[in-house]
């Protein structure tokens, strides 16, 4: 286990851990286990992460399977991007492992035989802010003591045959794909989390657990030695009940919560002070204030040149009216933050910090061009092979924001830039969603829709989150109004505040109007707007592809369903069947 991290932040997460191993009677022992504790800023993004894995005891290579399934997922979990939640990291390692010990197991001399192969079960928790996100696979257990309260939180995936035969439904390396359970779980300062093998819980009762841990004397303090000896207390009670299984424990007690920003935002927001309106050619924080580029009531947008290297950025400062806003201060650095972690040609990049800051504010690179909206007042009727480009690399830098589970979540045109080589990009990062640190948020927390109604997608208004779907609607938003001068839904999207009112959304066609706009096109654009976001393109390279591709999409067109291909006939003829079907139902009263 890593030595725990100093914790100096007064709203760390903190965790005391205690464990105990042994082979029994056993020869080898198949058990395996971990923790990693991790320094800032990763505790805050990535949490605390503990690993039990059991090698199924008919393989003479299961050891291998579980060791290797713990180091692994204990080393690769912090190397997956900051960004992604807790849940997508976890499940992207223990599958690539899954498919490693499967691989092996395929090239060994048991290739036919999964239970003499690489395989083991395994169960994984991270603790994040205040939740515990829990991953489980086969026999091993996580139970959770809450004021005297002992609950069992996994599911063992076993088969029974007979009263006293079974074997695993479930493992890790036991087939090609891994099917994982996953649940969350609030954490509360005094929990204790118990992970452990078949071999101690099957011979251990539950009150024997929780005497081990509230009545020992040894356990009360906060010294983890406490919790080690409770550990090996339960593991020498399950020997002596009998147990011929290896024997493995894990105790977690949570004696602090953190509060939900991550730590580095958090110290920016907490220390430093908002700075002043600028004027031309202030100075302040080593840059000098070249002009105001726009003002808004959120923030003030200035021109400024790094003094040292003489080369223009754009500075972004809090209005008077935010900066007493914690929750607009935090989305104003968490702007910043994520500029610093997407590498995209076509999405705004952070300005390095190569000084101390006194001040609180976000700068970034300066582009030297101008909005999609003053492109669509330069160009009122633009041809499709001026369009096309400037969707795809919109397309090209959300698909950045998407892979690192990112939504935008304020696409219009206003925050796209078309520089002078043609080159387009996203700006404005204010509004974005994060998975990684959307899941910090305490239950219930729901912030108000941070985008512009037009270009909103209808989700947003039924109170739902955004995903990678409403970033898509957005920009079909922005290329129907390029195609046709004019919005899909008017401002009807807005006041459609229930599902009712969305399916009565009726999308009106660009074919037919002023501009020469093919058929094809048009089908793309209509399955970007949808309503429903399950009727919408799921991926942009479905639609990016499409809309170069019109021979495939005139086929694949055929296999649509209808409600896809015309949904208001086809809730008209539901709509109809139903009504015969009453009259009939009626007539033979």
């Amino acid at each position: 286990m890593d030595s725990p991290a100093p914790m100096t932040a007064a709203n760390a997460l903190r965790v005391a851990v205690g464990q105990c191993t042994s082979a029994g009677r056993k020869a080898t022992n198949q058990d395996f286990h971990g923790a990693c504790i991790p320094r800032e800023p990763l505790l805050g993004v990535k949490g605390i992460a503990f690993a039990l894995a059991d090698g199924i005891s008919s393989s003479t290579v299961s050891h291998i399977a579980s060791e290797t399934a713990v180091a692994g997922f204990l080393e690769d979990y912090y190397s997956t991007p900051e960004t992604w939640s807790v849940k997508k990291s976890a499940q992207q390692v223990l599958a690539a492992t899954n498919a490693w010990l499967h691989a092996q197991t395929r090239q060994g001399p048991h290739r036919y035989d999964a239970d003499r192969g690489y395989v083991c079960t395994m169960s994984v928790m991270v603790l994040k802010s205040a939740t515990a996100h829990i991953l489980h696979v086969g026999d091993t257990r996580i139970y959770r003591l809450r004021e005297g309260v002992l609950q069992q939180l996994t599911d063992d995936h076993r088969v029974w045959v007979s009263r006293d035969r079974s074997h695993l439904g479930r493992a890790l390396g036991f087939a090609p794909h891994l099917e994982l359970d996953y649940q969350t779980q609030s954490l509360a300062p005094g929990d204790v989390f118990l992970l452990a093998t078949d071999g101690v819980y099957e011979h251990v009762t539950a009150e024997a657990i929780v005497d081990a841990l509230t009545c020992a004397p040894d356990v009360t303090p906060a010294a983890p030695e406490g919790l080690d000896r409770a550990a090996q207390r339960l593991v020498t009670l399950a020997y002596e009940a009998g147990s011929d299984d290896n024997l493995t424990v894990q105790l977690v007690r949570v004696d602090a919560v953190p509060s939900r920003q991550p730590d580095e935002i958090a110290a920016y927001a907490g220390a430093l002070p908002c700075p002043p309106l600028q004027r031309d050619g202030a100075e302040f924080d080593g840059f000098r204030i070249v002009r105001e580029l726009r003002a808004s009531y959120r923030s003030h947008v200035y021109l400024a040149h790094d003094i040292d290297t003489d080369t223009p950025v754009v500075l972004k400062i809090p209005s008077l009216d935010q900066r007493h806003d914690p929750a607009y201060l935090e989305r104003l650095l968490t702007e910043e933050w994520i500029a610093r972690r997407i590498d995209s040609r076509h999405v705004v990049r952070a300005w390095p910090r190569v000084r101390e800051r006194q001040f609180l504010y976000i700068a970034s690179e300066y582009i030297d061009g101008i909005t999609l909206t003053q492109w669509m007042h330069q160009h009122p009727a633009p041809a499709l092979a001026q369009v096309l480009p400037i969707i795809e690399q919109i397309a090209r830098g959300l698909q950045a924001f998407h892979r690192l589970e990112i939504v935008h979540q304020d696409l219009r045109p206003d925050n796209v830039l078309i520089d002078r080589k043609g080159v387009v990009k996203i700006i404005d990062l204010g509004s974005i969603q994060v998975a990684g640190i959307a899941e910090l948020a305490r239950d219930g927390e729901r912030s108000d829709i941070l985008g512009t109604a037009q270009y909103s997608a209808p989700e947003y208004f039924l109170g739902e989150s955004g995903t990678s779907r409403s970033d898509i609607f957005s920009l079909g938003v922005m290329a129907y109004q390029m195609l046709s001068g004019r919005l899909p839904y008017g401002t009807s999207v807005a006041r459609a505040r229930s599902r009712a009112a969305q399916l009565k959304l009726a999308y009106v066609s660009v074919v037919g109007h002023d501009r020469d706009i093919p058929a094809w096109i048009d089908r793309v654009l209509s399955r970007a707007l949808h309503p429903d976001p399950q009727a919408r393109y799921q991926e942009l390279s479905e639609l990016t592809y499409d809309l170069r591709h019109p021979d495939t999409l005139a086929t694949r067109g055929d296999r649509l369903p209808l409600i896809e291909r015309h949904p208001v006939a086809f809730w008209k003829g539901l709509c109809l069947i139903l009504v015969i079907v009453i009259a009939v139902m009626a007539a033979r009263q």
